[in-house]
């Protein structure tokens, strides 16, 4: 516990002093776009909250280093590949000018790293044809940095409202490392809580008001460390399901390959084309239902933000849930894989055409 604890502490006073220091610098740091069609604050905010999660990580490495731990060399190198990642993400935080076609890029390069210096290659999927081809080094190569990109960038699009992907990542990499705790895997055991801790450390002040933003920074640091934890935890252990990470992250997953199938083939805009009809979007337009249309002050604005995380941290627990619950059986795995998918789609083409169940609906009223 000392881990978490330090990390949790350490990546709590980093988010104060980084909001402290926002304020100071507030045209760099805040974000003043109020108008986007994804944006749901009433107010300028710091979107640097990344800063707060990476120094709440080193925190965890240096605390792994005092104690003279055997994993202390291979937390630093999992910081250290995290660093492209975080270092785009960060870039488009403070310069609204990286594209995320660059920050793909970057994300990518870390997953390279860490295939070079941790071994963090996808050997095995247990999907049909593919491990065929996991053999040829190149092509392993090709999936795994595909996929650490797309996790990375899947938490970033789910960023949307205070708590929602900070609280995700947290659900699952809590989850992670019981399952790395019950295999003995004490680095990757270690690692997670030093990234839930850190990753804890950010949330208390970004919900339910919302001080300070993940940001691109954050989401790409978090989202490498999600995937690549989980590469490494089926590489190092045999008896692990490669499914499992799969099933943990499946909100994430799905939601970034629903949002491109409806962006490119039914609205026929490009993939990377923001929009205002992710779930999160249409669960806080339509299921929170607050009498707002002559009261716009700030207070209700943000506790409405808020109010809409809890709906997609249920969503996410069904597939948390089941994927620590059986953690080394790819078939019961798959079968809860396919529910998830089908549970989701039903569930946004109900919001999405006006249907949504009434159980669902938050009624508030001033």
């Amino acid at each position: 516990m000392i881990y978490f604890t330090s990390c949790f502490l350490a990546g709590l006073f980093a988010t104060l002093i980084t909001m402290r220091s926002s304020v100071r610098f507030a045209n760099l740091f805040a974000d003043h776009d109020l108008r986007g069609v994804q944006k749901f604050h009433a107010r300028p905010v710091p979107r640097v909250g990344g800063i707060g999660v990476m120094l709440g990580l080193v925190a965890g490495a240096i605390v792994a280093e005092m104690n003279h731990a055997p994993f202390a060399p291979s937390i630093w190198l999992l910081m250290a590949c995290a660093l492209p990642a975080f270092g785009a993400g960060i870039a488009e935080d403070l310069t609204k000018k990286v594209t995320p076609r660059w920050r793909l890029l970057a994300t990518a390069v870390s997953a390279g790293l860490a295939a070079w210096l941790l071994n963090g290659l996808i050997l095995r999927t247990h999907i049909p044809g593919l491990d065929l081809l996991l053999p040829w080094t190149p092509f392993a190569v090709a999936l795994t940095l595909f996929t650490v990109a797309g996790v990375a960038n899947a938490i970033n699009i789910i960023d949307g409202f205070n708590g929602l992907a900070s609280m995700c990542v947290f659900m699952m990499i809590l989850a992670m490392a019981y399952v790395a705790f019950q295999v003995g895997d004490t680095f990757v055991f270690t690692a997670c809580l030093i990234t839930a801790g850190a990753v804890l450390g950010f949330f208390v002040w970004n919900f339910p008001a919302g001080l300070i933003f993940l940001g691109d920074g954050g989401a790409y640091l978090l989202g490498f460390l999600l995937a690549e934890l989980g590469i490494l935890l089926v590489h190092r252990n045999a008896n692990v399901s490669p499914i499992f990470p799969l099933l943990l992250c499946a909100y994430p997953i799905f939601e970034t390959i629903f949002t491109m199938y409806r962006r490119k083939f039914v609205r026929g805009v490009a993939t990377a084309a923001p929009d205002g009809i992710h779930l999160h979007t249409l669960i806080h337009r339509r299921l929170i239902r607050w009498t707002l249309q002559n009261n716009l002050e700030r207070r209700r604005l943000t506790r409405r933000n808020s109010m809409t995380s809890p709906y997609l941290w249920l969503l996410c627990l069904t597939s948390v849930i089941p994927s620590v619950l059986w953690w080394n059986s790819t078939a019961i795995l798959s079968w809860f894989l396919l529910a998830f998918v089908i549970a989701y789609v039903w569930l946004y083409a109900r919001i999405v055409r006006f249907k949504t169940p009434r159980w669902m609906v938050f009624r508030r009223h001033r």
